[in-house]
């Protein structure tokens, strides 16, 4: 599309390298949160479902402990949570916005999401699968790692999916606090100077964003279930 028409089409928008970098921070914010959203929730997920009622390792307390936590950091909506944790991630990062200021509370906010999701798709495993595990001898670690995590492994996916969908959304909302990104835009020229057309393409990549997180997890999903 040629520049005149660009600019008839969206008259406010005179830097078109301004959206490719939020863009950019966008997709990095994304990237990293959803690395480490991972790598915490996975285990979180896995300890959540071997300490449950009648799982391989059966803790109540402990259960009950790291249920609450897991369901009192889902309930808190993620704008107010990036705000309270604001002098937690000063202390971890060293800055409160950008791309570092916005991946802890990023995390923080997704990971129990996460783990929940992971603690769901372990319970959808055969009990049979795992019984004839333990009638081998199997340890709870081997379990974990050889049958609980590949037979899940669809399921996985789907909820990895799930989850950097949310953290897309999460970033849009943290740009109203200064985390930069497609959402910063939105807020600072779309929503504080009015102008529509700075709204219509955020929006329009965002969707953009999530139809191809949610196709390429729909490929990799059906890729294993076909093995």
């Amino acid at each position: 599309m040629s520049a005149p028409v660009l600019q008839t089409l969206f008259p406010h928008i005179d830097d078109w390298a301004e959206i490719g970098r939020a863009c950019v921070d966008t997709l990095l914010m994304l990237g990293g949160s959803l690395a480490l959203t991972v790598v915490i929730g996975l285990p979180l997920g896995v300890l959540l479902y071997l300490t449950g009622k009648g799982q391989l390792r059966e803790m109540p307390k402990l259960y009950g402990v790291l249920s609450l936590l897991v369901n009192v950091l889902r309930s808190i909506p993620f704008i107010i949570l990036m705000i309270v944790l604001m002098p937690v991630t000063y202390a971890l990062v060293g800055t409160k916005l950008g791309i570092r200021g916005a991946i802890p509370p990023l995390v923080i906010g997704a990971a129990p999401f996460f783990a929940r999701l992971v603690e769901t798709s372990l319970r959808e495993v055969q009990q049979g699968v795992i019984e004839a595990s333990q009638a081998m001898g199997a340890s709870v670690w081997q379990i974990v790692r050889h049958v609980l995590l590949p037979e899940a492994r669809g399921g996985l996916i789907a909820s990895t999916t799930v989850t950097a969908i949310a953290l897309v959304g999460y970033t849009a909302m943290g740009g109203a606090i200064g985390a930069g990104g497609l959402g910063d835009l939105a807020y600072r020229y779309g929503y504080l100077s009015y102008q529509s057309d700075y709204m219509l393409v955020t929006v329009v990549l965002l969707v953009v964003l999530v139809q191809l997180l949610q196709m390429l997890g729909d490929r990799i999903v059906s890729r294993y279930n076909r093995r």
